[in-house]
């Protein structure tokens, strides 16, 4: 209850000083213009989610193909799964996005925004959580391998079967904030000009002229897409430390 007090608290701070820095801009606040262009911000923000959740699903999917190969044993595995996070950790998003689409789209001749973006954020997404999940695996006792092992399991069977169970609950939280993540990256592309919020605001913005009121509601709805998620990985990363407490050694 304090927290909460406390947090209201500084919320209310905030706004009161926000209040007053945009109280003393000359500036003739007109939010009736943007409020008539409140569908394309909406189906932006349907846009976005679409993407986010395509991409991070996607990219649960890369990234844990790509964790188990790196921590598989197999030397060939683990050096392919080094490199893909090596390449896309290793670069700008942004770089990755434009690549894509206007090389690797173009060979494969694919030109849908929504395709080429959300494969390239999956992929981008995907690098992080391989390293989360080969974190995860590598985090388990290595008594647990051996006892797996002892009991006739191939090392495959005992990374399935033992070792991958005890490492999720401990990926849960990262990859959660992942999603976060995946949420406000999703912005970049609109630089291929993919009517996701950012590109949304956008193009309100060049036909009212308002940017102020363009793009605080963008910042607000962002916040709202991404502040529960935030909130349930502290959640998360909270139940797990204190499970792990409680786990008799």
């Amino acid at each position: 209850m304090a927290r909460l007090v406390v947090r209201f608290a500084i919320l209310a701070v905030l706004a009161g000083l926000s209040w007053l820095v945009l109280s003393r801009l000359r500036y003739h606040w007109d939010w009736s213009a943007v409020w008539a262009y409140r569908s394309i911000f909406l189906d932006g923000l349907g846009l976005t989610l679409a993407v986010s959740v395509v991409a991070i699903t996607l990219g649960l999917c890369f990234g844990l193909l790509s964790g188990l190969a790196s921590v598989s044993g197999n030397l060939v595995l683990s050096e392919l799964a080094a490199l893909y996070v090596g390449a896309f950790r290793g670069t700008p998003l942004l770089v990755q996005i434009l690549i894509f689409y206007f090389c690797v789209g173009v060979v494969v001749r694919v030109d849908s925004p929504f395709v080429i973006g959300t494969f390239t954020l999956s992929l981008f997404s995907g690098a992080y959580i391989s390293e989360m999940v080969r974190a995860g695996v590598e985090s388990v006792d290595h008594g647990q391998w051996e006892a797996a092992m002892s009991s006739g399991m191939t090392r495959g069977q005992a990374l399935l079967h033992v070792v991958l169970p005890q490492a999720a609950r401990r990926i849960v939280a990262p990859v959660t904030g992942q999603f976060v993540s995946c949420i406000k990256d999703s912005s970049l592309l609109s630089v291929i000009s993919l009517r996701e919020l950012t590109k949304a605001a956008e193009v309100v913005n060049a036909s009212t002229y308002r940017t102020f009121e363009t793009y605080l509601p963008l910042a607000l709805l962002y916040l709202l897409l991404t502040w529960p998620l935030s909130h349930l990985t502290r959640r998360l990363e909270r139940g797990i430390r204190n499970g792990m407490r409680e786990t008799p050694r």
